[in-house]
C-alpha cells in the first residue's frame, strides 16, 4: 500500500500546474532508458493563404507557397530508481521556394524546440520535479495553449514549472511550486511575461481516485497592461482502467487588471488520455478560462487593448495502427473567444469595444509510414477556419504536406 500510494501522490503532477506546456499533459512519465537517439528529416509544404494579409490588392494577399524544412534532432530518456529525465530538442528551418509577397516576409525563416523535464524522488517522502519549454517558430501550437495570432516572423516562447512534492501520511500529500512563462514577438505591444506560484493538497480517496485542492497566483506584465489572477480549484485525478487516465479541476478565477479594474469568472479544465487497445489511442483536453495574450488586435486601422478576454480551448488527437508499419493520425483543436473591455491605444482614443467574438477550428489528418528500419515517411492534410469579428483574423488555411526522415 505504501509504495503505490506514493506513485499515485508523485507521479500525476496536476495538469494545473503544466497547462502552459502541454494542455495534453497528464503527469505521465518514461518508464526505461532510451539512449541518444537522432532524427534527421525534411518536409514538402504547400499552403494557400501562407501569409495574415486580409486586404485584397496587398502585397501577400492569399498567397500560395511552397517550402521545404529540413530538420535535425534529439531525444534522450534516463531512468533510475530515484530519477527520471527527459531531453528533447529539434532545429531546422523552413525556406519558401517560392517568392514571398507580404511586406516583412522572409524567405528563410529559422525554428527551434527544446525540451527538459526532470523527476528526483530525494526520499520515499519528498519528491522534485521540472518541466521546461522552449520555442521558436512561425506558427501557433494549439496544445500550448499560448497564443493564435498568425505573425509574419517566428515568435520566441519559453515555459518553466517547478514543484515540490511531499507525502505527509499514507493518503496525504502536497504539491508546492513555481513557474514562469514569456511570449516575445515583433508585434506590436504583444510581449508578455509572468510568473506564477502554486499550492496543491492531495488526497488519496481509493486506489485509483485522488482528490486536489489547489491555489494558484499568476501575474502577468506586458508593453501595455498588466493583471494579476487567483485560481481557487478541486479537482479528480482518476484512472478509469490501466490504460486510461482523467483529470481535472474546476473552480473560480479572480482577476485584477491595472487601470481597469477587478473581475471574477469561472476556471476549468480537464485532459483525458486512454489506449482503448492495442492499435487505437486518444488524447483529449479543454479549458475555460480568462488569458492575457492575443489581447491587442487591430481594428480598421486602430490597435485596442482588451482587458477581458474568456477562452475556452478543446482539441483531441488520436492515432491508429492500421498495419504493423503503417499508422494513421489525426485531430481537431477548436479555440472559441469572447473580448470585452476594449480600449483605443494606438493611436490614443477614447473608443471602446465590447462584445467581440472569434471562433478558431484546426482540423488534421495524417498517415506515417515505416520504409525500412529507421527510415519513415509521414502525409499530413491541415485545414483552419477563423471567423473572427476583427478582419485581419478571418480567414482560411489549407496546408499539405510530405515528410522523409531517418532515425539513428
Amino acid at each position: 500500500m505504501k509504495k503505490k500510494t506514493i506513485l499515485t501522490l508523485a507521479g500525476l503532477v496536476s495538469i494545473a500546474s503544466a497547462s502552459a506546456q502541454s494542455l495534453y499533459y497528464l503527469g505521465q512519465e518514461a518508464t526505461e532508458t532510451i539512449p541518444l537517439t537522432w532524427t534527421v528529416g525534411a518536409a514538402l509544404v504547400y499552403d494557400d493563404n501562407v501569409t495574415p494579409v486580409i486586404q485584397e490588392g496587398q502585397p501577400g494577399f492569399e498567397d500560395e507557397a511552397w517550402s521545404i524544412t529540413p530538420y535535425i534532432q534529439a531525444n534522450f530518456t534516463l531512468v533510475d530508481p530515484q530519477t527520471t529525465m527527459n531531453f528533447y530538442s529539434r532545429v531546422g528551418m523552413s525556406y519558401f521556394i517560392d517568392e514571398m509577397e507580404a511586406i516583412g516576409a522572409d524567405e528563410t525563416i529559422p525554428n527551434a524546440r527544446l525540451g527538459f523535464d526532470w523527476n528526483h524522488s530525494v526520499n520515499d517522502r519528498l519528491r522534485l520535479s521540472s518541466r521546461n519549454f522552449f520555442s521558436y517558430e512561425l506558427e501557433p501550437e494549439f496544445a500550448v495553449g499560448v497564443s493564435n495570432d498568425r505573425q509574419v516572423d517566428p515568435y520566441f516562447f519559453y515555459s518553466s514549472e517547478n514543484s515540490v512534492g511531499y507525502r505527509w501520511t499514507e493518503r496525504v500529500g502536497s504539491y508546492s511550486g513555481f513557474g514562469f512563462t514569456g511570449f516575445i514577438g515583433d508585434v506590436a505591444f504583444a510581449d508578455r511575461k509572468s510568473y506564477s506560484l502554486h499550492h496543491q493538497m492531495r488526497y488519496q480517496y481509493t486506489q485509483r481516485a485522488v482528490l486536489t485542492a489547489q491555489y494558484r497566483y499568476q501575474e502577468w506584465t506586458g508593453d501595455v497592461n498588466a493583471s494579476t489572477n487567483h485560481f481557487i480549484t478541486g479537482g479528480m485525478e482518476y484512472r478509469l482502467s490501466q490504460n486510461s487516465i482523467f483529470v481535472g479541476s474546476a473552480g473560480v478565477q479572480l482577476r485584477d487588471v491595472d487601470g481597469i479594474g477587478s473581475s471574477t469568472g469561472p476556471f476549468a479544465e480537464a485532459s483525458v488520455r486512454t489506449q482503448l487497445n492495442s492499435k487505437f489511442g486518444v488524447r483529449a483536453f479543454t479549458r475555460y478560462s480568462m488569458e492575457d495574450l492575443d489581447n491587442v488586435q487591430q481594428i480598421g486601422g486602430n490597435t485596442f487593448l482588451f482587458s477581458e478576454q474568456q477562452v475556452l480551448r478543446i482539441g483531441t488527437t488520436g492515432d491508429y495502427r492500421l498495419t504493423p508499419r503503417i499508422t494513421g493520425f489525426g485531430g481537431a483543436d477548436v479555440v472559441m473567444t469572447a473580448f470585452d473591455g476594449g480600449r483605443q491605444i494606438a493611436p490614443p482614443d477614447p473608443t471602446t469595444n465590447e462584445g467581440s467574438n472569434e471562433t478558431l477550428t484546426n482540423f488534421f489528418i495524417g498517415l506515417r509510414t515505416q520504409i525500412a528500419q529507421g527510415l519513415n515517411t509521414e502525409f499530413t492534410i491541415n485545414y483552419m477556419d477563423s471567423s473572427s469579428d476583427f478582419v485581419i483574423n478571418d480567414y482560411e488555411r489549407l496546408r499539405l504536406g510530405a515528410s522523409l526522415n531517418y532515425n539513428f
